[in-house]
């Protein structure tokens, strides 16, 4: 792809229809995307990300990018990239959503949050804010509360029933993720 965004209509079509942006959406998303790509090789790798400071900074970035990257290639195109965004679109459904966030916190992707996942992930985010045995404690807390089938971990139909239970959380989770205000 050159500096513009050249779709056939049909191409155009799917991609407003899968990410619910506009034709003038994905264009400016496209310029975005390309700004990333600093080798205009029309993908973005790890490093083109942390280019961005706000992204830099982000301490889920990692995980971000790779659920961003449904191809496993450790870089992003387009694709990836416009449907990753689309996420945090106020018209995204709540179901896309919460996919996304379990997704987050599933690090090995078997469909289940396991107490060490989420120990991983809430590590990751609260640094040394946090001491290890309070936030095990959390994390034990957390499970117990959300497993409704006691495996002992937590599944994605636990999950949604969780957070979409708690409607402020949930948006709170995905306002805190929303890379889109830092590309």
């Amino acid at each position: 792809m050159g500096n513009e965004l050249s779709l056939s209509n049909e191409e155009m079509g799917k991609l407003v229809s899968e990410t619910r942006f506009s034709q003038e959406e994905i264009r400016r998303m496209y310029k975005r995307f390309k700004r990333l790509d600093h080798d205009k090789n029309g993908v973005i790798s790890m490093d083109e990300f942390k280019m961005l400071p706000a992204l830099a900074a982000n301490p889920l970035l990692t995980r971000l990018v790779a659920i961003f990257d449904t191809n496993h290639d450790q870089e992003v195109d387009f694709d990836e990239f416009i449907s990753g965004i689309s996420i945090f679109s106020s018209d995204a459904p709540s179901e896309k959503k919460l996919r996304f966030l379990f997704d987050v916190y599933d690090v090995d992707g078997d469909g289940y949050i396991s107490n060490g996942e989420l120990f991983h992930v809430l590590k990751t985010m609260t640094g040394t804010n946090i001491g290890d045995e309070a936030l095990q404690q959390l994390v034990d807390r957390t499970i117990l509360d959300t497993d409704t089938s006691g495996t002992g971990k937590v599944s994605f139909a636990d999950f949604c029933l969780c957070l979409t239970s708690r409607k402020m959380l949930f948006e709170n989770l995905v306002k805190r993720l929303n890379v889109t205000d830092a590309i």
